[in-house]
């Protein structure tokens, strides 16, 4: 689907918010190494980038501020990067393995009360961050 930047980031944000945040799923997913990294830098970079902008002027000098501009730049470039590669990574559509179980979960999910209406078509690894999320709300 096309989709202009700021859609990725914001779709790359939903994501990173949708997935649960529980250790189990590392055994299973690799993206849930990838969502745990960008909400560290999510979190944490944009304070790193202020203390090194800060440390830099206070032992240099007023003569390094373009280069500690530059350090500044590419430190808080981080979060967007991972925001965008998170929205790039939640748009793709799931493997055809991970597709029939995905499509199996929320069969599983409906058969025992629930009614979820998610895609069953060509399901995506945001549908998938969606029924993880549901099922881990129901378990706690």
């Amino acid at each position: 689907m096309n989709m202009s930047f700021f859609e990725i980031i914001k779709l790359g944000q939903r994501y990173m918010k949708l997935w649960p945040n529980k250790a189990v799923l590392i055994n299973y997913f690799a993206e849930y190494r990838a969502v745990q990294v960008s909400r560290f830098v999510c979190r944490y970079f944009p304070t790193i980038a202020i203390i090194i902008f800060i440390v830099q002027l206070y032992f240099g000098s007023f003569s390094i501020l373009p280069q500690a501009l530059m350090y500044v730049i590419f430190i808080l470039s981080m979060p967007v990067q991972a925001l965008v590669m998170l929205g790039v990574k939640a748009d793709k559509f799931l493997p055809p393995a991970l597709a029939s179980w995905y499509k199996e979960g929320v069969a599983r999910v409906n058969e025992s009360g629930g009614d979820i209406k998610l895609s069953l078509q060509k399901p995506r690894y945001f549908d998938l961050a969606n029924l993880l999320n549901l099922t881990y709300s129901k378990v706690v």
